[in-house]
């Protein structure tokens, strides 16, 4: 066989279902070999959306997608999308093509050292330069991309090794497939945190989108129920705690004096589950270095001068909430209920007033609210519109509410809510979107139409790029090089062989939402939105008392 065929046969093994991206020349071999195979290939419109693809199939499947390009621009196309996976902690393995191996040492066409640029932005990367290498070389991706924590990884396959006759020998296989298992906690460092945690006056949990990764969301939400503890969630941990909980305080991630972050300022002990500097830095929420931590994760806690820990309690997250647990008696319930409420009212303030036009986001929020089903797959792009999100919509289920928080590039809805739905086709998919992040990969409208994958996209419409703008005012009191025409978004969706709806008054956004979500074709709504609303939360924000 060829070694483009053991290739696939290895990611069989690893129970590849789909590989996402564009053919080229330098991956014939590798796309006919596919060919044969029980891999489905989605071939999509820009490597872009293919890494994309792969970085939500991963976080959501918790098992490495798979995204292909050829040598050159198809490489360097991807690697957005592999940084997105890399900084998310979404398992993804990248497999490029590359010249032959007789044309490296010289100029030659389309050729550029990928290794070299990838390798600060994937947890392991390398070039396959025998056939014989491949069954360690792609079980070691896997195995490296699904380890704590999780991330992107990269196999480059030259044309003329994926061409290479090996023998057929039985001596070349697949490897088989092992994970590492979580240890168990050290009981001394238990019994540390049970001391640290059983002084506070006023702790809180801090969850992390490694909680989710550790499936231990049940195990958060015991060990808060229990000791009636209040949690904040990171956004990418959105729904580890029902919001409908009274222990839920929301998330913790804007960059300003939030409900939560007042809440933060109040607490004495935080209680660190599952929690990564790269999506909300220490610095904002303990800025007087005055907290107590405890750090409760399956890696050691990154070095900060905001983050000096109290004690770490490293191993199976589970486990580790269960043995605290153990340890420690109910907390007086006064202090959840007082944090509860001074995030609940903050919000209520927020959406006090008369319906207006263009749709407000608190309102905007509370119709999503209405028509989507808990378990419904909301994939959110970056923008004003993911602060909004993150902040107030309301989550039940963990990991139902894809935030990228971590290396945050938009145009990243689009491409994933066609993973989310290839992975979950008996779920209602929708991606969340502004207008900026959407034009970044709408191409991908043609993916999801061939593909006959009925999902919803709803953009929200400021022409323009709201949290530049925002930003800008605040800090300028004017803006610079914001402001963008759109196309007739109801034509765009129309050409590509998708529905497409207008949102012209409030009254309208529930039935074009109910009616988008149950379109038998892709579907997109153009939503205006007031983001005046921006600057009016600002001023709100400092006016909180101290």
């Amino acid at each position: 066989m060829k070694a483009a065929e053991l290739v696939v046969r290895c990611l069989e093994n690893e129970d590849v279902r789909c590989v996402f991206g564009v053919p080229g020349e330098e991956t014939l071999e590798l796309s006919d070999a596919l060919l044969d195979s029980r891999i489905r290939v989605i071939e999509t419109r820009h490597e872009q959306g293919a890494a994309f693809m792969a970085d939500v199939y991963g976080r959501l499947s918790r098992k490495a997608g798979v995204c292909l390009s050829t040598l050159g621009p198809g490489a360097t196309n991807l690697m957005t999308g592999i940084v997105d996976a890399y900084l998310d902690r979404a398992p993804l393995v990248a497999i490029t093509g590359q010249v032959s191996l007789n044309r490296r040492h010289k100029e030659s066409h389309q050729y550029i050292d990928i290794m070299s640029m990838l390798k600060p932005v994937t947890k392991w990367n390398t070039s396959i330069p025998k056939g014989e290498v491949i069954p360690e070389a792609v079980r070691k991706a896997f195995k490296i991309a699904q380890t704590e924590k999780p991330g992107a990884t990269h196999l480059e396959l030259p044309e003329d090794v994926a061409d290479e006759l090996i023998g057929d020998d039985g001596k070349l296989e697949p490897l088989f497939v092992q994970a590492p298992v979580a240890p168990e906690p050290s009981p001394k460092q238990v019994e540390r945190a049970i001391q640290a945690i059983g002084v506070a006056q006023r702790p809180v949990i801090l969850a992390g989108n490694g909680v989710i990764r550790g499936r231990a969301h049940d195990e958060v939400r015991q060990f808060a129920r229990q000791l009636q503890i209040p949690v904040l969630h990171t956004f990418m941990a959105k729904g580890v705690v029902p919001d409908s909980d009274p222990l839920s305080l929301y998330t913790l991630g804007l960059q300003a004096r939030d409900y939560a972050a007042v809440v933060m300022e109040q607490a004495d002990v935080v209680i660190a589950v599952g929690y990564d500097f790269v999506e909300y830095a220490p610095c904002f929420w303990n800025a007087r270095r005055d907290k107590r931590i405890v750090h409760i994760d399956v890696s050691p806690a990154e070095v900060d001068e905001h983050y000096i820990i109290e004690v770490g309690v490293l191993g199976d997250i589970r486990l580790s909430l269960d043995h605290v647990a153990e340890g420690l008696t109910t907390f007086p319930s006064a202090w959840a209920r007082g944090a509860r409420k001074t995030v609940i009212d903050g919000f209520e303030a927020e959406s006090m007033g008369n319906p207006s036009w263009p749709v407000r986001p608190q309102s905007l929020i509370r119709e999503l609210r209405a028509v989507l089903k808990s378990d419904d797959q909301i994939i959110c792009d970056v923008g004003a519109h993911k602060l909004w999100m993150s902040r107030m919509f309301p989550c039940e289920v963990s990991n139902s509410c894809i935030i990228s928080n971590g290396f945050a590039a938009m145009g990243l809805a689009l491409p994933g809510a066609i993973a989310a739905k290839l992975l979950y086709p008996d779920r209602r998919v929708l991606a969340v979107t502004g207008d900026g992040g959407f034009l970044m990969n709408s191409q991908e409208l043609e993916t999801a139409v061939r593909l006959r994958l009925p999902l919803a996209i709803l953009v929200w419409r400021d022409d323009g790029y709201g949290v530049i703008r925002w930003k800008q005012m605040v800090r300028f009191g004017r803006t610079a090089s914001v402001d963008f025409g759109n196309p007739d978004l109801v034509r765009f969706a129309q050409s590509f062989g998708a529905s497409g709806y207008r949102v012209t008054e409030l009254s309208e956004l529930r039935p074009i939402l109910m009616e988008a979500l149950e379109s038998a074709v892709p579907a997109i709504i153009d939503c205006p939105v007031d983001y005046g609303e921006n600057l009016r939360l600002t001023e709100r924000l400092k006016a909180l008392p101290r």
